[in-house]
């Protein structure tokens, strides 16, 4: 998506009381599943509870205002979390993108010479 429509799709997301939006998110999770010729990106694991509590809260009809109020407090939560790891990685000097080196496996023990075995011999 072009920058041009983000930004018409989230000015006139921004007007709309939150009853509605999660209309538009209803909308736009139908229409997903009939014409997205790709799955969505997967959200991290915060953002995966988070989003199913607020399923399930909107299963149970609970105010959208309460809705809005627990799941910010996950959206803070996910922020803080976000900003302490980008703290980390600098303070390391790590790279988002950089994988941890793989352990080596052990190596195998060498067979003993000559064939013979190293317990005392038949003499």
């Amino acid at each position: 998506m072009h920058d041009i429509l983000r930004e018409r799709i989230s000015r006139r997301l921004e007007v709309l009381p939150e009853p509605q939006l999660y209309q538009v998110l209803d909308y736009i999770e139908f229409l997903e599943t009939k014409y997205a010729a790709e799955k969505a990106r997967r959200p991290d694991r915060l953002q995966q509870f988070a989003e199913r509590l607020e399923d399930g809260m909107r299963a149970r009809s609970v105010a959208p205002k309460v809705i809005s109020g627990t799941v910010g407090l996950f959206g803070t939560a996910r922020r803080m979390a976000r900003g302490v790891a980008s703290a980390g990685r600098d303070i390391f000097g790590l790279d988002e993108q950089a994988t941890p080196p793989r352990p080596r496996p052990p190596a195998a023990p060498e067979p003993p010479a000559g064939g013979k075995s190293s317990g005392a011999s038949g003499e």
